[in-house]
């Protein structure tokens, strides 16, 4: 043994340890990157090319990766026949949104051009959900759909008892074998269903509608609710963990991190509370109307908007104002983060981007109609949907 050549053990044993760690992940299920691995708990999945749900990623927290040029120029625009208010998603190179007009489309991210629709029985407001190539997406006609990624085909849809204007999330089962997708309803519940079969698996019932979308991470699925409450639901099992007090009814959606949950109310406050204790961290009350839009939240701040006009930025440890932004109309669109930038849509007809340090205005574009859906940056280019009833994207001068 003293006499084995080091140069033909150590390779040995470097093969002996990769043969183990390709073992161990054989079986993992797959993420929605395609690969077997699965961010650990707690881990944001997102990459500049894929923004494949509202909100980019679980935790609905809002910010993508990369960076963006200081002056965007229009790249394209797809015309629907109704206002657009579903954010857009993009995944492999492929953008998809709902609109008013009851269909779901499909388009080429460089070009703009339709590559399939698919027709609900009703409008739809809520942005889709891409998995494993499955475009998950929620009508007002009260079923949520599962349609092919590539090609727009049907593989089963799923009916509530009321309209469906929330985004669909998605998480892993205990097991670690199946994909569930979990949303809410405007009949009262949080609904959870197998994102292959679309069986139910369970459904959570609160007090009132469930307009926005749920944010999950760490086994836990958080919602706010028409009834005044943040919801806390084991993915589990959609057992109660937590009720939180949210002073008013919540319309859009929640962002969570770190065991924190954010999100504004309709009595002009937002308010950050601890998802585990269930206890109110701060508040800032300064807002002169509701909020609708969902904060963005990366490193130590806090953006979002309000009807009130503006665009705010906070210490999102104390809740500290740091700056805010005045546009000309109410801000229900959902702002984003990107590196040094926040890009913001208003009711005012423009999109906005905003030095992330000193909350001054880098550029804008005139729509010319309301912004309510919300912006999707993938691979250096921003997407958004207007009322005019057009999606535009934006890129590099």
């Amino acid at each position: 043994m003293k006499n084995i050549n080091r140069n033909i053990l150590l390779p040995a044993l470097m093969l002996c340890l990769i043969i183990t760690v390709l073992l161990v992940f054989r079986n993992r299920p797959l993420d929605i990157t395609g690969t077997r691995y699965l961010p650990p708990q707690g881990k944001v999945y997102s990459t500049r090319k894929n923004w494949p749900m509202f909100r980019c990623s679980q935790n609905l927290n809002g910010t993508a990766e990369g960076s963006l040029p200081d002056e965007l120029n229009l790249k394209w625009k797809f015309k629907t026949e109704d206002s657009v208010k579903s954010s857009p998603v993009v995944f492999d190179g492929i953008v998809y949104f709902g609109s008013l007009d009851t269909y779901i489309y499909a388009v080429d991210l460089q070009n703009g051009s339709k590559l399939w629709s698919f027709k609900t029985d009703d409008e739809i407001e809520a942005s889709p959900c891409v998995v494993n190539d499955t475009v998950f997406i929620g009508s007002a006609d009260s079923f949520i759909y599962a349609l092919d990624a590539k090609d727009g085909k049907l593989k089963w849809k799923y009916e509530t008892d009321n309209k469906i204007l929330g985004s669909a999330n998605w998480t892993i089962s205990p097991d670690g074998k199946n994909t569930w997708i979990i949303f809410g309803s405007y009949d009262n519940k949080l609904h959870c269903v197998d994102s292959k079969t679309g069986t139910p698996i369970w459904a959570y019932e609160t007090s009132s509608y469930i307009n926005g979308a749920p944010a999950i991470s760490n086994g836990k699925a958080v919602t706010g609710g028409c009834d005044a409450v943040i919801h806390v639901v084991s993915v589990k099992d959609g057992k109660s963990l937590v009720q939180i007090d949210a002073g008013a009814y919540i319309a859009g959606s929640s962002a969570i991190e770190n065991g924190r949950v954010y999100a504004g109310n309709y009595a002009n406050t937002l308010i950050c509370a601890d998802i585990e204790t269930g206890q109110t961290v701060w508040q800032y009350a300064e807002s002169e109307s509701p909020y609708f839009a969902t904060p963005a939240i990366s490193d130590d701040i806090l953006v979002t908007g309000s009807r009130d006009h503006n665009v705010y930025c906070h210490d999102k440890k104390t809740g500290k104002l740091i700056w805010k932004f005045k546009t000309l109309d109410e801000v229900n669109s959902s702002p984003v983060i990107c590196g040094d930038k926040v890009i913001a849509g208003s009711d005012d007809g423009r999109l906005y981007m905003i030095n992330i340090e000193n909350g001054k205005k880098i550029w804008s574009f005139e729509i010319g109609e309301s912004i309510t859906s919300s912006p999707a940056i993938a691979s250096s280019m921003v997407l958004i949907g207007s009322d005019d009833g057009s999606v535009y994207a934006f890129g590099q001068k």
